[in-house]
Protein backbone atom coordinates (compact mmCIF):
# COMPACT_ATOMS: atom_id res chain seq x y z
CA UNK A 1 0.00 0.00 0.00
CA UNK A 2 2.92 2.37 0.98
CA UNK A 3 5.09 1.56 -2.60
CA UNK A 4 1.70 2.25 -4.94
CA UNK A 5 0.83 5.69 -2.67
CA UNK A 6 3.99 7.09 -3.70
CA UNK A 7 3.40 5.37 -7.08
CA UNK A 8 0.32 7.26 -8.60
CA UNK A 9 1.18 10.75 -7.53
CA UNK A 10 4.64 9.89 -9.25
CA UNK A 11 2.51 8.66 -12.38
CA UNK A 12 0.79 11.75 -12.35
CA UNK A 13 3.22 13.87 -12.02
CA UNK A 14 4.71 12.09 -15.36
CA UNK A 15 1.90 12.43 -16.87
CA UNK A 16 0.50 15.40 -16.60
CA UNK A 17 3.62 17.49 -15.78
CA UNK A 18 7.04 16.47 -17.11
CA UNK A 19 5.53 14.78 -20.53
CA UNK A 20 2.68 17.23 -21.06
CA UNK A 21 2.99 19.02 -24.41
CA UNK A 22 3.28 22.16 -22.57
CA UNK A 23 6.44 20.93 -20.92
CA UNK A 24 7.92 18.67 -23.30
CA UNK A 25 10.28 21.76 -24.62
CA UNK A 26 11.68 22.23 -20.88
CA UNK A 27 11.91 18.73 -20.17
CA UNK A 28 13.81 17.51 -22.97
CA UNK A 29 16.23 20.44 -22.43
CA UNK A 30 16.98 19.85 -18.97
CA UNK A 31 17.23 15.85 -19.92
CA UNK A 32 19.51 16.53 -22.83
CA UNK A 33 21.99 18.48 -20.49
CA UNK A 34 21.75 16.18 -17.81
CA UNK A 35 22.77 13.19 -20.75
CA UNK A 36 25.49 15.54 -21.62
CA UNK A 37 26.73 15.37 -17.79
CA UNK A 38 26.80 11.89 -17.54
CA UNK A 39 28.15 11.08 -20.62
CA UNK A 40 31.09 13.65 -19.61
CA UNK A 41 31.60 11.90 -16.40
CA UNK A 42 31.36 8.35 -17.40
CA UNK A 43 33.87 8.89 -19.87
CA UNK A 44 36.50 10.00 -17.80
CA UNK A 45 35.64 7.12 -15.34
CA UNK A 46 36.19 4.18 -18.16
CA UNK A 47 38.70 6.19 -19.95
CA UNK A 48 40.81 6.41 -17.13
CA UNK A 49 40.35 3.15 -16.69
CA UNK A 50 40.69 1.09 -19.83
CA UNK A 51 42.93 3.95 -21.99
CA UNK A 52 46.80 3.98 -20.63
CA UNK A 53 47.39 7.46 -22.87
CA UNK A 54 44.67 9.00 -21.39
CA UNK A 55 45.77 9.69 -17.75
CA UNK A 56 49.35 11.33 -19.30
CA UNK A 57 47.19 13.50 -21.83
CA UNK A 58 47.74 17.23 -20.64
CA UNK A 59 44.27 18.54 -18.54
CA UNK A 60 42.89 20.50 -21.06
CA UNK A 61 43.44 17.38 -23.78
CA UNK A 62 41.87 15.26 -21.42
CA UNK A 63 38.87 17.76 -21.10
CA UNK A 64 38.60 17.68 -24.70
CA UNK A 65 38.75 13.57 -24.67
CA UNK A 66 35.32 13.96 -22.26
CA UNK A 67 34.02 16.68 -24.35
CA UNK A 68 34.24 14.81 -27.97
CA UNK A 69 32.46 11.73 -26.25
CA UNK A 70 29.41 14.24 -25.12
CA UNK A 71 29.00 15.45 -29.46
CA UNK A 72 29.83 11.72 -30.66
CA UNK A 73 26.88 10.72 -28.43
CA UNK A 74 24.74 13.41 -29.37
CA UNK A 75 25.65 12.84 -32.84
CA UNK A 76 24.37 8.88 -32.47
CA UNK A 77 21.02 10.14 -31.30
CA UNK A 78 19.91 12.99 -32.90
CA UNK A 79 21.24 11.50 -36.15
CA UNK A 80 18.98 8.17 -35.61
CA UNK A 81 16.31 10.21 -35.20
CA UNK A 82 16.39 12.72 -37.88
CA UNK A 83 16.47 9.93 -40.07
CA UNK A 84 13.82 7.80 -38.98
CA UNK A 85 11.33 11.47 -38.96
CA UNK A 86 12.67 12.68 -42.43
CA UNK A 87 12.82 8.87 -44.13
CA UNK A 88 11.01 6.55 -42.58
CA UNK A 89 7.82 7.92 -39.82
CA UNK A 90 5.14 9.62 -42.06
CA UNK A 91 4.89 12.49 -40.14
CA UNK A 92 6.11 14.52 -42.72
CA UNK A 93 4.71 12.68 -45.89
CA UNK A 94 2.85 14.30 -48.44
CA UNK A 95 0.40 11.80 -48.59
CA UNK A 96 -0.31 10.67 -45.53
CA UNK A 97 -1.51 13.75 -43.19
CA UNK A 98 -3.57 16.59 -44.24
CA UNK A 99 -2.61 19.89 -43.54
CA UNK A 100 1.18 21.75 -44.28
CA UNK A 101 4.37 19.95 -43.68
CA UNK A 102 6.03 23.03 -42.61
CA UNK A 103 3.94 23.35 -39.14
CA UNK A 104 3.75 19.72 -38.63
CA UNK A 105 5.11 18.26 -35.22
CA UNK A 106 4.77 15.41 -32.32
CA UNK A 107 5.44 15.12 -29.05
CA UNK A 108 8.36 12.78 -29.95
CA UNK A 109 9.98 15.54 -32.20
CA UNK A 110 9.75 18.29 -30.14
CA UNK A 111 11.15 15.92 -27.28
CA UNK A 112 13.61 15.15 -29.64
CA UNK A 113 14.76 18.81 -31.04
CA UNK A 114 14.89 19.71 -26.77
CA UNK A 115 17.54 17.30 -26.15
CA UNK A 116 19.70 18.50 -29.18
CA UNK A 117 19.02 21.81 -27.28
CA UNK A 118 20.23 20.91 -24.35
CA UNK A 119 23.52 19.26 -26.18
CA UNK A 120 24.56 22.72 -28.08
CA UNK A 121 23.73 24.63 -24.48
CA UNK A 122 25.85 22.46 -22.93
CA UNK A 123 28.91 21.71 -25.42
CA UNK A 124 28.59 26.15 -26.08
CA UNK A 125 28.98 26.62 -22.52
CA UNK A 126 32.27 24.74 -22.71
CA UNK A 127 33.33 26.48 -25.32
CA UNK A 128 33.56 29.62 -24.14
CA UNK A 129 34.58 28.53 -20.41
CA UNK A 130 37.50 26.77 -22.40
CA UNK A 131 37.97 29.31 -25.59
CA UNK A 132 39.95 28.77 -27.57
CA UNK A 133 40.93 25.38 -26.50
CA UNK A 134 37.79 23.79 -27.30
CA UNK A 135 37.16 25.54 -31.45
CA UNK A 136 37.49 28.65 -32.19
CA UNK A 137 35.00 31.72 -33.15
CA UNK A 138 33.27 29.50 -36.46
CA UNK A 139 32.50 27.07 -33.55
CA UNK A 140 30.65 29.86 -31.55
CA UNK A 141 29.03 30.89 -34.56
CA UNK A 142 28.15 27.11 -35.54
CA UNK A 143 26.30 26.65 -32.38
CA UNK A 144 24.68 29.68 -32.21
CA UNK A 145 22.50 29.27 -35.20
CA UNK A 146 22.18 25.60 -34.52
CA UNK A 147 20.94 26.96 -31.16
CA UNK A 148 18.62 29.51 -32.69
CA UNK A 149 17.13 27.51 -35.55
CA UNK A 150 16.86 23.91 -33.43
CA UNK A 151 14.81 25.77 -30.51
CA UNK A 152 12.86 28.09 -32.62
CA UNK A 153 11.93 25.22 -34.25
CA UNK A 154 10.84 22.91 -31.18
CA UNK A 155 9.19 25.57 -29.17
CA UNK A 156 7.17 26.81 -32.40
CA UNK A 157 6.77 23.32 -33.90
CA UNK A 158 7.23 25.46 -37.41
CA UNK A 159 9.91 23.72 -39.94
CA UNK A 160 10.69 20.68 -37.93
CA UNK A 161 10.80 18.70 -40.73
CA UNK A 162 13.87 21.10 -42.31
CA UNK A 163 15.51 21.06 -38.88
CA UNK A 164 15.94 17.46 -38.66
CA UNK A 165 17.22 17.60 -42.24
CA UNK A 166 19.76 19.99 -41.55
CA UNK A 167 20.56 17.64 -38.32
CA UNK A 168 21.49 14.44 -40.35
CA UNK A 169 24.87 16.20 -40.60
CA UNK A 170 25.78 15.26 -37.68
CA UNK A 171 26.17 11.56 -39.01
CA UNK A 172 29.98 13.03 -39.63
CA UNK A 173 30.84 13.69 -35.80
CA UNK A 174 31.49 10.52 -34.56
CA UNK A 175 34.27 10.11 -37.95
CA UNK A 176 35.66 13.59 -37.01
CA UNK A 177 36.29 12.79 -33.20
CA UNK A 178 37.43 9.16 -34.05
CA UNK A 179 40.44 10.92 -36.05
CA UNK A 180 40.80 13.44 -33.28
CA UNK A 181 41.35 10.35 -30.74
CA UNK A 182 43.35 8.33 -33.25
CA UNK A 183 45.58 11.44 -33.43
CA UNK A 184 45.95 11.91 -29.84
CA UNK A 185 46.62 8.15 -29.08
CA UNK A 186 49.91 8.05 -31.74
CA UNK A 187 48.07 6.44 -34.43
CA UNK A 188 48.06 8.84 -37.14
CA UNK A 189 49.93 6.38 -39.43
CA UNK A 190 47.86 3.91 -38.69
CA UNK A 191 45.29 2.04 -41.51
CA UNK A 192 42.90 2.87 -39.57
CA UNK A 193 43.41 6.59 -39.81
CA UNK A 194 43.43 6.41 -43.32
CA UNK A 195 40.58 4.53 -43.78
CA UNK A 196 38.65 7.00 -41.41
CA UNK A 197 39.30 9.80 -43.28
CA UNK A 198 38.05 7.98 -46.62
CA UNK A 199 34.66 7.91 -44.29
CA UNK A 200 34.05 11.30 -43.35
CA UNK A 201 35.23 11.99 -46.95
CA UNK A 202 32.29 10.24 -47.93
CA UNK A 203 29.75 11.33 -45.20
CA UNK A 204 30.98 14.60 -45.59
CA UNK A 205 29.91 14.53 -49.25
CA UNK A 206 26.40 13.14 -48.46
CA UNK A 207 25.21 14.21 -45.23
CA UNK A 208 26.95 17.75 -45.27
CA UNK A 209 26.89 18.51 -49.46
CA UNK A 210 24.24 16.56 -50.87
CA UNK A 211 21.94 16.83 -48.54
CA UNK A 212 21.73 20.26 -48.07
CA UNK A 213 21.12 20.47 -52.22
CA UNK A 214 18.38 18.08 -51.49
CA UNK A 215 16.83 20.44 -48.46
CA UNK A 216 16.71 23.39 -50.76
CA UNK A 217 15.34 21.31 -53.20
CA UNK A 218 12.43 20.15 -50.89
CA UNK A 219 11.93 24.53 -50.32
CA UNK A 220 11.52 24.64 -53.59
CA UNK A 221 8.71 21.97 -54.21
CA UNK A 222 7.06 23.08 -51.01
CA UNK A 223 7.35 27.04 -51.15
CA UNK A 224 3.68 27.99 -51.18
CA UNK A 225 3.89 26.13 -47.64
CA UNK A 226 7.17 27.57 -46.48
CA UNK A 227 6.10 30.92 -47.16
CA UNK A 228 2.70 30.79 -44.65
CA UNK A 229 5.48 30.35 -41.62
CA UNK A 230 6.34 33.66 -39.92
CA UNK A 231 8.87 36.19 -40.63
CA UNK A 232 11.48 34.85 -38.18
CA UNK A 233 10.98 31.14 -39.03
CA UNK A 234 11.48 32.20 -42.54
CA UNK A 235 14.36 33.56 -41.95
CA UNK A 236 16.13 30.83 -40.24
CA UNK A 237 15.20 28.41 -43.01
CA UNK A 238 17.08 30.36 -45.38
CA UNK A 239 19.73 32.19 -43.60
CA UNK A 240 20.93 28.96 -40.83
CA UNK A 241 20.98 26.05 -43.94
CA UNK A 242 23.06 28.78 -46.35
CA UNK A 243 25.33 30.03 -43.92
CA UNK A 244 25.93 26.15 -42.25
CA UNK A 245 26.46 25.06 -46.64
CA UNK A 246 29.13 27.80 -46.76
CA UNK A 247 31.03 26.68 -43.98
CA UNK A 248 30.58 22.88 -44.89
CA UNK A 249 31.73 23.91 -48.48
CA UNK A 250 34.69 25.21 -46.47
CA UNK A 251 35.39 22.72 -44.27
CA UNK A 252 34.98 20.09 -46.93
CA UNK A 253 38.02 21.88 -48.73
CA UNK A 254 39.91 21.40 -45.84
CA UNK A 255 38.44 17.24 -45.53
CA UNK A 256 39.79 17.24 -49.62
CA UNK A 257 43.48 18.28 -48.60
CA UNK A 258 43.74 16.73 -45.81
CA UNK A 259 43.25 13.42 -47.74
CA UNK A 260 45.28 13.95 -50.23
CA UNK A 261 48.36 14.76 -47.91
CA UNK A 262 47.38 11.52 -46.35
CA UNK A 263 47.65 9.43 -49.52
CA UNK A 264 50.49 11.12 -50.88
CA UNK A 265 52.26 10.14 -47.87
CA UNK A 266 51.29 6.71 -48.23
CA UNK A 267 52.56 6.17 -52.11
Amino acid sequence: MGIKSYKNPAELLVKEYLLADSFIPYTSIICGICACKMVYDLTQLFSSVYFKSYPSLPKIQRTEWSNRSISTFHAMFITAMSLYFVFWSNLYSDNQYAGMVTFRSSALSTFSLGASVGYFLSDLGMIIWFYPSLGGMEYVLHHLLSLAAVAYSMLTGEGQLYTFMVLISETTTPGINLRWYLDTVGMKRSKAYLVNGVVIFVAWLVARVLLFMYLFYHIYLHYDQVKQMHSYGLLLIFVVPSVLSVMNLFWFGKIIRGLRKTLAKRQ
